[in-house]
């Protein structure tokens, strides 16, 4: 993993998601992208309400606040030691970073937490992120400090090519772990694919595993995967991301919007 999009924006989740980046620059020899979107207020700029005369002057202002944070930023940069540029742009954050995002290993965002709202802190954008581009997003939670690549990684799995993809595009980071646990929740005949084709893909990459058939004793596929993770303790997790849409305005798979809501470990996501 050598190229790192790091989100930029002033959030609760800011600091974790830049100890995360350079957690894995450090620990995968990586350089950092710096993206940092500044976003014009949706009531600002639309015309019905009024808001487009008083543009240039919010956008001025929002700019300006942008720089201090990025002075702030670069400092600390300089001071973890770590390679990386800084690229400003204006206009949606989800297509801003996917934009930035095409010639990168992985995206690092934050795990959002409560109801999705436009103005949430932090953002709703991780599964958006997923499900529209093409390489992995690791969604971090806000409280964190920081990502035990190296430790113990969980890998969902149940043969669905989302998941197929999460576990292809993660290998750089599983080869870095000391643990690798491959968990599949016991749900007879619901992919045509056997449930060991995981661990036994990993073994050709050189990557050793402990394979889990997790049973659900009556819990749904998300309660299982919680439980297995209260057992396993992993220090990171990789999953597929699903959805019906690859528009903003998402139907999400339950089992996506369960766990970026509810688990409390790094998720690495494809689609």
């Amino acid at each position: 993993m050598t190229s790192i999009l790091l989100h930029i924006h002033d959030d609760s989740g800011m600091e974790s998601r830049l100890q995360a980046a350079c957690d894995i620059a450090r620990a995968a020899d990586g350089h950092i992208h710096c993206v940092q979107v500044t976003a014009m207020p949706s009531l600002m700029a639309a015309e019905v309400y009024g808001g487009a005369p008083m543009a240039p002057a919010v956008m001025a202002e929002l700019h300006d606040i942008d720089a201090r944070m990025r002075t702030r930023l670069e400092q600390q940069l300089h001071r973890e030691g770590v390679s990386w540029d800084w690229r400003q742009v204006d206009g949606d954050i989800v297509h801003g970073l996917l934009s930035a995002s095409t010639l990168c290993d992985l995206l690092i965002v934050t795990l959002p937490s409560g109801p999705r709202r436009e103005m949430s802190d932090p953002l709703h954008i991780a599964a958006d992120l997923a499900l529209g581009g093409r390489a992995p997003v690791l969604a971090v939670p806000q409280l964190a400090r920081g990502v035990m690549i190296t430790g113990r990684a969980m890998v969902a799995w149940e043969g669905s090519q989302e998941a197929s993809t999460a576990l292809r595009l993660s290998l750089p980071l599983l080869k870095r772990a000391e643990e690798v646990h491959v968990v599949t929740v016991e749900e007879a005949g619901k992919y045509p694919f056997p449930a060991t084709d995981a661990p036994e893909y990993l073994a050709r990459h050189g990557i050793k595993t402990q394979f889990h058939s997790w049973p659900p004793d009556g819990r749904t596929v998300e309660a299982t995967l919680k439980a297995a993770i209260g057992v396993l303790k992993p220090d990171w997790m990789v999953m597929g991301a699903f959805g019906h849409s690859r528009l903003r305005e998402l139907v999400f798979g339950g089992v996506t919007r369960s766990m970026l809501r509810e688990v409390h470990v790094p998720l690495l996501l494809a689609h």
